[in-house]
């Protein structure tokens, strides 16, 4: 299935999409999230492939102001199309207009925010990382206490769903955001809006299994599909459901650069 997927391809770029997440797939999942760049390889083979398949998105659960700030993607040459879909689709970029689509933070974020560091020291976890998204709130313990997670994880889903949210668990990190928007169907309006016939969506965590549900749901539907997983041993999840495993956002790179040797 995969060497079919990837033969149409190569013989109909232009009605190809590729997307891919950004943390553990094309960046290297570090301690600091503001220092988690995009591998140079990676983006040297986006620049290739952004010039003849058709459509080359990133979605993630960054805000696109800080994928764009870390990915290198603005003004790179290749990329004059590309689309970043941050928050998980509820924000967007279009490199071909420069313009940001940036929904209003909810209520229901703002309050969290101000709450969240009473109701952490209370869970005697006064010092994990927080990450204030805007549009979401994560919770870092990575390089802090990676066990907190399993014990935060009941009491934050409780006090989330008072607020009205939703709980997104990830590499030593969970996330509060609005529920009702993921990555699944952010895939779904890059492949409708470019009318796609093959499609390869690549990630590394629990957060990008929406997508690979609607690649599984596009594949019944006659468009091929091709999931990459960015292995890491922090998460498995992803591993079974994978067309091609690869070990990480170095071998990652070096799969696109392949891909875009191909054309």
């Amino acid at each position: 299935m995969a060497s079919s997927t990837r033969a149409a391809v190569v013989a109909d770029p232009a009605g190809t999409l590729l997307a891919l997440d950004f943390d553990g797939t094309l960046a290297h999942v570090v301690t600091n999230p503001s220092e988690a760049y995009v591998h140079e390889d990676s983006l040297a083979a986006l620049g290739r492939l952004g010039r003849v398949l058709g459509q080359v998105a990133i979605i993630t659960g960054r805000p696109v102001r800080q994928a764009l700030e870390l990915g290198g993607f603005e003004g790179r040459d290749g990329l004059e199309r590309l689309i970043i879909c941050g928050q998980y689709g509820a924000e967007r970029w279009d490199a071909s207009t420069g313009s940001i689509d940036e929904p209003e933070r909810p209520e229901a974020i703002a309050g969290l925010a101000k709450r969240l560091p009473d109701w952490l020291a209370g869970h005697r976890a006064g010092h994990v990382r927080i990450e204030d998204k805007g549009l979401a709130i994560a919770i870092h313990t990575r390089g802090i206490d990676p066990t907190l997670l399993d014990e935060l994880r009941a009491p934050l889903a409780s006090l989330a769903a008072d607020l009205g949210l939703a709980v997104e668990p990830g590499r030593q990190v969970i996330e509060v955001r609005t529920p009702g928007i993921d990555k699944g169907g952010a895939l779904r309006g890059l492949v409708n809006d470019l009318g796609a016939r093959q499609v390869i969506f690549g990630g590394d965590d629990l957060g990008d299994l929406p997508a690979f549900d609607a690649v599984d749901d596009l594949k019944a539907s006659g468009i091929a599909g091709l999931l990459l997983c960015s292995e890491s041993p922090e998460q498995d999840a992803l591993v079974s459901r994978a067309d091609i495993v690869l070990a990480g956002p170095d071998a990652v790179a070096a799969w696109l650069g392949d891909l875009a040797d191909e054309f």
